[in-house]
């Protein structure tokens, strides 16, 4: 004999899936009534002998869910408002931004792949979806692609990022208040709205793997959903390489959520998908005959062995290395998020045997447990934006085991034999206390039948807890939001750079004659000033290590007439002999800002300004 009962989920989804059929549980026999002195079974209990088939829980149709739809409108609109606030002032315009952007620039004005010698550093299509994003922007206004303003274009990825989370939390059976708190968490941490705002490769691959999990997870589990999201993940990739650690959770999200039947065709047709979209790159430089090293060109070989032997920021847990000055930049903006992310996902998967939530976000914790394992790596290379593609999955698995831990302190098995005091029929006449007395409230025939205690009076103490710990959650959280958020909201970090593009724009007499070093972050500035791309307005780093610049350099830095100082120049300068000499060999004729932060103009003392090269 089997009886089927609706998993206890955590959520009270509105639709069920069309593919699972209506399952008509079997009449069980008829209990005899109990005798005197004895109890019959209580409400919710099964007796001995049956069999329990748990059937899959039905999942919401977010397209057809008007309060879901209201809720994650409602969370994007805040989420864009925070990001977009200041979003031209902080955080400090950094190169990296600057060589995106003036890569995507390249492509949009058809001189290749980037704005100097493409040598296979990142795969193009991150930034070839950067110039689609600010091409409309800059065909009407060409001065507007610079990084500042262009950042503008950071939050439609956000948008969507923060969308296809909260999609992703449902479909993986989370309650929608939980989801709710995971697109809170990922949307305005201010870890989140710090780095979401830059214009990282990172972003963009994050937007595309959470489509991929999307798909792995859907409700329909049609086959094209799964060959899509291998399709999916392999644009994450090409994106952002090492986006390529996450694909063994996405695997695990793909294998528990297809059916059984056609579970072995969905992945080898996802497999199939990403395997071959990832081929194009490979046989990009195959192509070109750059694929293997050789005199004379740049290869995909000699860029895989670049980022593979970069040199290690140390151990994360060592307070002298690199990576812990990382590691302390993130918990300096917020702790919650990475740290209670990294605890999330060990519970869930701690708990995975016996918690139905956990198994439904095994994929998102495993994807946390090999993020958190890869940037453990002693000798390993650890970036500033390397979290980014952690944010989405460590703010999935935070809301997970709250909504874990609720449902365990809400829905655990209730105590049973505890009656309540009161008859099942209501008192006697005149409001008199029974008067069968405790004999009769046994169950003797002059009495009433005992009444359980009911599931609402006992819940009542376990959502008293549950409250508590929310009300001391969001006591814990906002202040330290907002106080993390401040800068982000209020500091102006970008004026120094603003102010020494505008001198350069104003004083140099003859731009397209002048030579400046200058980093990224500056650099599609001078373009629009009318500086020469590549060999007028010169990215520093290429004045020593690009010979189709260096070749036009003969004399070295005699030959260059302006150094922009910034941070990055003078941090990085130790290793370029050109560049290091260019500081050396000037003085200072405009600055801007104060201490580590400054800009420096500086003008070469032998320069020709303009005269004869």
């Amino acid at each position: 004999m089997t009886t089927t009962l609706p998993t206890p989920g955590d959520t009270t989804p509105e639709r069920t899936a069309p593919h699972l059929a209506p399952v008509i549980p079997e009449r069980p026999p008829a209990t005899p009534p109990p005798t005197a002195g004895t109890r019959g079974p209580e409400a919710g209990e099964i007796p001995d002998g049956v069999r329990i088939r748990v059937l899959p829980r039905p999942v919401v149709r977010f397209r057809g869910s008007r309060p879901d739809l209201l809720l994650c409108l409602g969370l994007l609109v805040l989420i864009l408002v925070v990001q977009g606030w200041n979003i031209t002032g902080f955080p400090t315009l950094s190169d990296d931004e600057g060589t995106y952007l003036a890569q995507a620039w390249a492509v949009q004005e058809g001189r290749g792949l980037a704005h100097y010698t493409y040598w296979y550093d990142h795969p193009p299509l991150g930034w070839i979806q950067i110039a689609g994003l600010t091409y409309l922007p800059s065909l009407l206004a060409p001065e507007s692609m610079t990084v500042a303003t262009m950042r503008l274009a950071m939050l439609l990825v956000s948008a969507v990022s923060a969308v296809l989370l909260y999609v992703l939390a449902r479909r993986l059976f989370l309650p929608r208040w939980s989801a709710a708190l995971a697109m809170v968490l990922f949307g305005l941490s201010p870890l989140s709205v710090v780095l979401q705002r830059e214009i990282f490769l990172d972003n963009l691959a994050v937007m595309w793997i959470l489509l991929a999990f999307c798909l792995a997870a859907s409700p329909d589990r049609h086959l094209w959903h799964h060959f899509a999201a291998g399709l999916a993940s392999a644009v994450a990739v090409l994106t952002k390489e090492t986006m390529l650690v996450v694909l063994p959770a996405l695997l695990w999200t793909m294998w528990t959520h297809s059916h059984r039947d056609t579970r072995k065709f969905a992945v080898t047709g996802a497999i199939t998908a990403c395997v071959l979209t990832g081929l194009s790159y490979p046989l990009y430089a195959l192509l070109n005959n750059e694929l293997f090293p050789g005199p004379g060109h740049v290869s995909l070989i000699d860029g895989i062995v670049y980022q593979m032997g970069r040199a290690g920021s140390g151990f994360i847990l060592d307070p002298g290395s690199g990576s812990h000055a990382v590691l302390e930049s993130w918990l300096y903006y917020d702790r919650v998020l990475p740290v209670g992310g990294v605890a999330g996902g060990l519970l869930l998967l701690c708990v995975l045997r016996w918690s139905v939530t956990a198994r439904a976000l095994a994929g998102p914790a495993l994807a946390v447990a090999i993020l958190t394992v890869v940037a453990m790596r002693p000798s390993g290379y650890l970036p500033a934006m390397y979290v980014i593609q952690a944010l989405p999955f460590l703010a999935l698995v935070l809301a997970g085991a709250a909504a874990s831990v609720a449902h365990a302190v809400l829905h655990r098995r209730l105590p049973t034999g505890a009656e309540d005091p009161s008859p099942a029929d209501g008192p006697g006449p005149a409001g008199s206390a029974d008067p069968a007395g405790p004999a009769g409230r046994g169950g003797g025939p002059g009495g009433a039948a005992p009444r359980p205690r009911g599931p609402r009076a006992l819940l009542a103490p376990r959502r008293a807890v549950v409250t508590v710990l929310a009300v001391a959650s969001v006591a814990l959280l906002v202040p330290r939001w907002i106080d993390g958020n401040r800068d982000a909201l209020t500091v102006d970090a970008n004026a120094p750079y603003r102010a020494a593009a505008a001198w350069l724009g104003r004083e140099v007499a003859d731009p397209a004659a002048t030579r400046v070093l200058v980093d990224d972050a500056l650099w599609l500035d001078l373009v629009h000033d009318g500086f020469t791309p590549g060999t007028g307005a010169i990215w520093f780093y290429k004045a020593d290590l690009d010979p189709a610049v260096t070749t036009t350099l003969p004399r070295g830095w005699r030959d260059i007439d302006y150094v922009v100082s910034s941070p990055t120049v003078r941090r990085d300068a130790v290793d370029l002999p050109t560049v290091r000499s260019a500081l050396e060999h000037s003085r200072p004729v405009a600055v801007f800002g104060t201490g580590e932060d400054r800009i420096e103009i500086r003008r070469i003392a032998d320069s020709p300004l303009g005269g004869e090269r």
